[in-house]
């Protein structure tokens, strides 16, 4: 009976195009015709062609439209629940069999990077990559513990390095570094500076979000202290030239610190009080955990942004 049942299902798929299976996943993630199609770099057409095949197959609507969106139903998404972890299941059977040498390869890898990595970290792994494997391509982009998840799920990154907080069922984790916050500073008093004068400096704050507060000013309400931020950027490119001349400050990551005072205008010390130190993380789709490019990459970005200390 069990054969039986085996062989049937086996002969199901026969009629299944595993490109159908993509539209439909795709479809699942964008909820649009017409951004599945930018996605998958086909026509609407295509993709309408494939729904109403879709819909032939499943014997299902599968998507109504409400408004602008495609809202899925109930039967696609019983179908999403049992298909997305098996096209994921293939994915990593076809990836084993693939062979991958850096020096030869032109494959192309899309990194989700924090603008502190970006800034600090990038420069040091590309000037490896290039030498090792000059054929091929690294899109970055620009991620943060918000955006990091929705990117990882619908596969626009592979591999995503920040300060992490939930993330897609399926993908893996692992610590990178633990980094500490420095102070930042261009001005040429001698000594550093105390809580007192930390306080009642002008801050730069590097915000992705705009934000006019982070992390310190926690700590410094468990001292009974606040501070003043006259200044929020959305990068740590160009912070140096903007303390330059100025009583300003600003709290960055050790190794964030490490890149800015190299390129000279700015000196770094340890804040005048005690904070925790925080996780970089890397993180990857699990689909690919085993897949032979992914994993080279993946051991030049803990080479190269790991703690120097556990290499």
């Amino acid at each position: 009976m069990f054969q039986r049942a085996y062989e049937m299902n086996r002969n199901d798929l026969r009629r299944v195009d595993l490109n159908l299976l993509i539209v439909f996943e795709t479809l699942m993630h964008e909820r649009s015709v017409t951004r599945a199609a930018e996605k998958l770099f086909l026509g609407q057409p295509a993709i309408s062609a494939a729904l109403s095949r879709l819909r032939s197959l499943f014997d299902d609507p599968l998507f109504v439209r409400t408004g602008r969106s495609m809202e899925p139903s109930a039967r696609a998404t019983e179908i999403f629940a049992l298909l997305s972890p098996a096209l994921d299941s293939i994915s990593t059977a076809v990836s084993r069999a693939s062979e991958f040498d850096p020096a030869t390869s032109t494959a192309v890898f899309r990194i989700g990077l924090s603008d502190d990595v970006e800034f600090a970290l990038l420069p040091l792994l590309l000037k490896r990559i290039r030498a090792e494997a000059p054929g091929i391509v690294l899109v970055i982009r620009r991620v943060n513990y918000i955006l990091m998840p929705a990117l990882l799920a619908s596969g626009e990154i592979s591999i995503g390095v920040s300060y992490t907080d939930d993330l897609p069922a399926n993908a893996k984790r692992k610590v990178l570094r633990r980094s500490r916050p420095m102070l930042l500073r261009a001005d040429t008093k001698p000594g550093a500076l105390t809580l007192q004068e930390f306080c009642d400096r002008p801050h730069a704050l590097v915000s992705f979000a705009g934000d006019l507060s982070g992390f310190i000013d926690g700590e410094l309400e468990k001292h009974d202290r606040k501070r003043h931020v006259v200044l929020a950027v959305p990068q740590f490119n160009g912070l140096s030239s903007l303390l330059a001349g100025t009583d300003i400050v600003a709290t960055v990551p050790d190794y964030t610190a490490e890149a800015l005072t190299a390129a000279g205008g700015v000196r770094a010390e340890p804040l005048p009080l005690e904070t925790q130190t925080f996780e970089l993380h890397l993180a990857w789709r699990g689909s690919q955990d085993n897949d032979p490019g992914e994993r080279w990459l993946r051991s030049r970005i803990q080479m190269f942004f790991g703690d120097p200390d556990s290499l």
